[in-house]
């Protein structure tokens, strides 16, 4: 072994026994001083928000040069608005309740053993995301308020940022008396500390990849602890015959346009072909103009011209830019076997006035997130009610769907006694 490489060897594993005591001590931490620190993150984000731009302005300038595309960039930015969204985010997560420590259930057996199921940390997580700041303080944030302690592994492309974001979070546990090392982040960017952090299951306990699917197949591969991920957000959008046309027009609109770099924006329209004939011409104008590509199977060409033929390819694609595959379908399990086919279990919309096709397509439909007349968009731990998310997982087990406090814990059994022994 190198010199460089016994160094990075002993970074992370000192990266992650840090992690690990700070963990047992912030198992036991109550929530008022967790909430104090939320809030005073949330005070200090707005604080130094000039600290955070200046920052943020070095990685964006940097990004054309890693190879950023537009959306990419999008996600990196920071500014006014989305500092205020992360503020508000923690205080979102401290008005939440504590997961640890709740009883989820209680039995009294008939010997007279009171056995009872409690929420508990799950211990240390390994969070590892490309190109979104914002991450930052949501996992830190997060884990804490869970009980656990986090270690942060940005993009170089967000290095600053990160940075940056990872001081205000550290000077508030200190000042709050929360161990320093509950959220640490990983001083370099060499992408051999992730295969070394990955390697320490004794340590860590759970590692989130959040990024592209090179990066998550990469972390499956490697890890020799839980991975709790998503591989791709292929999000459908089905319009049905009964449809209302202007909602449909709306909710593909948001679902594809407003932020189309990311994993629940929508990358199929799917349309009934009862209803193609009068609402897709108006649909794919509104998309075009909105700077939408339409890649459509050769029913919707014929409908609405002007759009690319899709490739076998396109209905597998994640494309997180403004490119959207279109086909028409005869009935709606045409359209349930398609994102059986094709979709990857993260979210898919029906828009229908039929209250039977509603319940059918969210009964047949096995993905983590299930709209009806409702935008993909909404698949979000923040929307939900979650505060904000650590990431949204496609997998059954452990966690499905935007995973958020109670998602970041565990169960312990506690068996209480007067002297029973078993016969």
């Amino acid at each position: 072994m190198s010199k460089v490489d016994a160094e990075l060897e002993t970074l992370c594993r000192t990266l992650a026994s840090q992690a690990k005591a700070a963990s047992r001590a912030l198992a036991l931490a109550d929530s008022e001083t967790k909430n104090a620190w939320l809030t005073g993150a949330a005070e200090a984000l707005e604080a130094r928000r000039a600290e955070l731009l200046e920052a943020n302005a070095r990685d964006v300038e940097a990004a054309p040069g890693l190879g950023l595309n537009a959306a990419a960039i999008d996600r990196l930015t920071l500014n006014d608005k989305r500092i205020a969204d992360m503020a508000k985010s923690l205080l979102e997560i401290a008005a939440l309740p504590d997961p640890v420590g709740e009883t989820i259930s209680t039995n009294r057996r008939p010997n007279g053993l009171e056995v009872a199921q409690v929420r508990v940390p799950l211990g240390v997580i390994f969070m590892i995301y490309e190109s979104r700041p914002n991450v930052t303080v949501d996992a830190g944030a997060i884990c804490v308020k869970s009980g656990n302690a986090v270690i942060l592994r940005g993009g170089k492309e967000a290095l600053h940022s990160n940075q940056a974001l990872h001081r205000i979070l550290a000077d508030e546990l200190k000042r709050r008396g929360l161990p320093e090392h509950g959220v640490q982040l990983v001083p370099t960017t060499d992408r051999a500390a992730v295969g070394q952090l990955l390697a320490l299951p004794e340590l860590i306990d759970l590692a989130i990849p959040r990024g592209g699917e090179g990066l998550i197949r990469r972390v499956v591969a490697e890890a020799k602890m839980p991975v709790m991920k998503h591989y791709q957000g292929i999000c459908s959008v089905y319009v049905d015959k009964a449809a209302d046309p202007e909602m449909a027009t709306r909710i593909i609109l948001n679902a594809k346009t407003q932020r189309p770099g990311v994993c629940n924006a929508a990358e199929t329209l799917l349309v009934h072909r009862e209803i193609a004939k009068t609402w897709l011409p108006k649909a794919a104008e509104a998309l075009r103009s909105a700077g939408v590509e339409l890649r459509g199977d050769e029913s919707a060409r014929s409908l609405a011209p002007g759009m690319n033929p899709a490739a076998p390819e396109d209905w597998n694609t994640e494309f997180l830019d403004k490119i959207l595959a279109v086909k028409v379908v005869d009935a709606i399990d045409d359209a349930v076997e398609h994102i059986a086919q094709h979709g990857s279990a993260h979210t898919d919309t029906i828009v229908t006035g039929d209250p039977s096709a509603a319940e059918k397509f969210v009964a047949e439909v096995d993905s983590s997130a299930v709209a009806v007349n409702a935008s993909t968009r909404f698949n979000d731990g923040g929307e939900l009610g979650m505060g904000a998310e650590i990431g949204i997982s496609t997998d059954k087990y452990h966690a499905r769907g935007p995973c958020g406090l109670r998602e970041l814990t565990s169960t312990k059994w506690i068996i209480r006694g007067e002297g029973q022994i078993r016969e």
